[in-house]
């Protein structure tokens, strides 16, 4: 990753300072994101400082020309990061309207409205999540089906293919016997547990992950919820630590489930929301395929500038 500011390296991390004189270090920071710079040969497992100080490397010697082609790839970084924060403040507000209306209790028609013993509002309940969703615990096939040529299915077990809210596809099964559809919720069953994502479209899932729809399809009131629930990775909304967790114990864990008018009109409001949330994150994919396709053209002089 690329940093401006001063910063202290940790463990894993390499620091490479460039001399301002001969490269400019935006430049430098691209040229070390080309795949082809790393391309030794052989696979390796860590990269220490005196074997990548004897790297020999191809570069620009024109320095204007280095940051002419920096700023064209900074161009789509710019994008990405702008639209990554646009992002954040959507999930903020519909994660601020879910916690007005469902937590704090200040929802449509709070000022008249009457609870029952167990303090709350008439038509809510404290039920099992399986009441409102219906869920589906992956199976993974044999490692034999697996593969990169597109072959079946998009396939994902675990946490390692999440992305900030979706998952990224890169590994595919050509057998499966257990399918998330499209924007259905993604739950990690094992550690950690309770990491969600969403897929924008229809996957396979193995051990590690369920899939859960709402049985009345507002999945961005399904969402938000279970983000409220499931706040930090492997506690569950009661505080309970989990390293895993059951088909049984992931039913029957129970949330207020408020009226299913009132998970309408939330939904109404936050889907919208999620629309432009989806839309964001598409120009991003699009923006980051575009800026590595460019990246060893610019490199190797393909393109002239």
């Amino acid at each position: 990753f690329y940093r401006k500011d001063d910063y202290v390296p940790i463990v894993r991390l390499l620091s490479v300072v460039p001399n301002n004189d001969i490269v400019d270090s935006r430049y430098l920071y691209y040229l070390l994101k080309d795949k082809s710079f790393l391309s030794t040969g052989a696979a390796q497992q860590q990269i220490t400082v005196p074997n990548i100080s004897n790297y020999d490397i191809r570069y620009e010697n024109d320095l204007l020309m280095q940051k002419r082609i920096a700023s064209i790839l900074s161009a789509y970084d710019d994008l990405i990061e702008v639209n990554r924060k646009q992002i954040k403040l959507l999930e903020e507000a519909a994660e601020r309207l879910y916690r007005e209306w469902f937590i704090d209790l200040r929802f449509p028609g709070h000022e008249t409205a009457t609870f029952n013993a167990d303090g709350l509002p008439e038509g809510w309940k404290k039920d099992r999540l399986d009441t409102i969703a219906n869920i589906v615990m992956g199976q993974s096939p044999s490692s034999d089906n697996y593969n990169d040529a597109k072959i079946g299915l998009p396939f994902h077990q675990g946490v390692t293919t999440y992305g900030n809210r979706f998952v990224v596809d890169n590994v595919y099964s050509a057998k499966y016997s257990k399918v998330a559809e499209q924007l259905d919720v993604l739950f990690s069953v094992r550690a950690p547990v309770g990491r969600l994502n969403i897929t924008k479209n229809k996957i396979a899932i193995g051990r590690g992950l369920s899939a859960i729809r709402h049985k009345e399809n507002l999945q961005s009131f399904l969402f938000y919820a279970l983000k409220n629930e499931f706040y930090k990775e492997d506690i569950i909304g009661n505080g309970s630590i989990f390293s895993s967790i059951t088909k049984e114990q992931l039913y029957s864990y129970k949330l207020v489930i408020p009226t299913i008018e009132l998970q309408k009109k939330y939904d109404e409001i936050a889907r919208e929301i999620d629309k432009q949330i989806l839309g964001l994150d598409s120009q991003m994919v699009q923006a980051a395929a575009a800026r590595d396709l460019l990246l060893p053209r610019l490199m190797n002089g393909e393109i002239q500038l």
